[in-house]
């Protein structure tokens, strides 16, 4: 079976990483596992695999793994834009804040 075989039989983002032998961080991997495997695939289809010797191949998946997990590693998924929703977003939203009125203001005055 070759190594493309292998990963179509997949689902866990840990299963790639362990068939393909690269190390990740499980806090990582928990909070940007779609966005590493997702880029992983923007890498690979600016790539083709076919005709290559199979180590080449596995050589070559083993490397655009590691380079979208290293994206992550010193970004965020935020920042990335792997995902058309936020690459369509407008840019980090602040947090709306009410304005504060102390009670003490309402009732100085009052008396």
């Amino acid at each position: 079976m070759s190594i493309l075989e292998r990963l179509r039989a997949l689902s866990a983002a840990e299963e790639f990483f362990a068939e393909l032998g690269v190390a990740y961080d499980p806090q990582l991997l928990a909070v940007a596992r779609l966005h590493i495997l997702k880029r992983m695939g923007e890498y690979l289809a600016a790539e083709t695999l076919e005709g290559l010797p199979e180590a080449k191949a596995e050589a070559a998946l083993r490397a655009h793994l590691r380079r979208a997990y290293d994206d992550f590693a010193c970004s965020s998924p935020l920042q990335e834009r792997v995902f058309k929703v936020l690459k369509e977003a407008g840019g980090e939203r602040p947090a709306t804040r009410r304005p504060f009125v102390p009670l003490s203001s309402l009732t100085e005055g009052r008396q």
